[in-house]
C-alpha cells in the first residue's frame, strides 16, 4: 500500500527497568515484558521476591537480573543503574511501579508519617528514577517512560489522602514531563489502574470485592495484573511513538460509570 508505514510491534531485545517488580502488577509486568522478548532489569524493595522473579524469567527463556532498589535512597538508584548498564549496556523503558498505600485519617496524630512516606515512595520515588536515567534513555531510538498512577488520581476515597494526592501527582508529574521530554526523544505517559486483585487488595474480602465491582466497575470484576501489564507493554511499542502524556485508566470501565 503506498505510503503505509510498517511500524514495529515488537520490543525484542528492549531495556526495560520496573521498579516494584517483586509482586502485583510489576512482577506481571516483569513477566510479560520477558515475554515479549524484552531484557527485563526487575527491582524491588524486597531481594527475596526480585529475586525469584529473575530466576522464574531466566529458567523460562527470558533475560531478567534481579536488583534490590530503595526508590527514597539515590544511592540505591546509582547502584542498581550503574550494575543494569554493566549487564545490558543501555536503557530503553522505565516503568515506574513502585508503591505502597498507608490509610490514615486526616486527623491522626502520625498523619505526617504517613503522608510523608506514601509522597516519598509513590511520588518522589519516580522523580529520582527518572531523572538518574535520563542520561541512559535519551541514549535510545525508542525512549519510554511509563508511570503508574491510579484511578485514584482522578477522584477520590476517604482515608486514603496522601495516597490520592500522591496518585494525582504521578498524573501531573507524567503530563509535564511528556511536555518536556517529548522533544528529546522520550514518550512519557501513565497507566492508572482501577480495581485490581494484588496483595494491596488481598486483605478486602471477597463478597465486597464482588458487591463494589457490580455496582461500579462496567465489566463487574476485579482486573489482573496482566491487564495492567499489556496496557504498559502497549505504551512502549515502537509503533505508540505518536502516544504521549496519556493517563490511561485500565479500570473495567470504572472512571466512566456515572449509575
Amino acid at each position: 500500500m503506498e505510503g503505509f508505514k510498517n511500524l514495529s510491534r515488537s520490543v525484542k531485545g528492549r531495556v526495560t527497568l520496573i521498579t516494584g517488580a517483586g509482586s502485583g502488577m510489576g512482577k506481571a509486568t516483569a513477566l510479560v515484558f520477558a515475554s515479549e522478548g524484552a531484557k527485563v532489569i526487575a527491582t524491588d524493595i524486597n531481594e527475596e521476591n526480585v529475586s525469584q522473579v529473575a530466576k522464574q524469567i531466566n529458567s523460562s527463556g527470558g533475560e531478567c537480573i534481579g536488583i534490590p532498589l530503595d526508590v527514597t535512597d539515590k544511592n540505591s538508584i546509582k547502584d542498581a543503574l550503574d550494575l543494569a548498564i554493566k549487564e545490558f549496556g543501555h536503557l530503553d523503558h522505565l516503568i515506574n511501579n513502585a508503591g505502597i498505600s498507608s490509610p490514615t485519617t486526616i486527623e491522626d496524630e502520625d498523619y505526617d508519617h504517613h503522608w510523608q512516606t506514601t509522597l516519598d515512595v509513590v511520588l518522589t520515588g519516580q522523580v529520582n528514577l527518572i531523572r538518574a536515567s535520563l542520561p541512559h534513555l535519551l541514549k535510545s531510538d525508542a525512549a519510554r517512560i511509563v508511570n503508574i498512577s491510579s484511578t485514584e488520581g482522578f477522584g477520590a476515597t476517604a482515608f486514603v489522602s496522601p495516597y490520592t494526592a500522591a496518585k494525582h501527582g504521578v498524573i501531573g508529574l507524567t503530563r509535564s514531563l511528556a511536555v518536556e521530554l517529548g522533544p528529546q526523544g522520550i514518550n512519557v505517559n501513565c497507566v492508572c489502574p482501577g480495581p485490581i486483585n494484588t496483595n494491596m487488595t488481598a486483605h478486602i474480602d471477597t463478597k465486597d470485592k464482588a458487591t463494589f465491582a457490580r455496582r461500579r466497575v462496567g465489566l463487574k470484576r476485579y482486573g489482573e495484573p496482566e491487564e495492567v501489564a499489556h496496557a504498559t507493554l502497549s505504551l512502549c511499542l515502537p509503533a505508540s511513538s505518536f502516544i504521549n502524556g496519556v493517563a490511561l485508566p485500565v479500570d473495567g470501565g470504572l472512571s466512566i460509570r456515572r449509575a
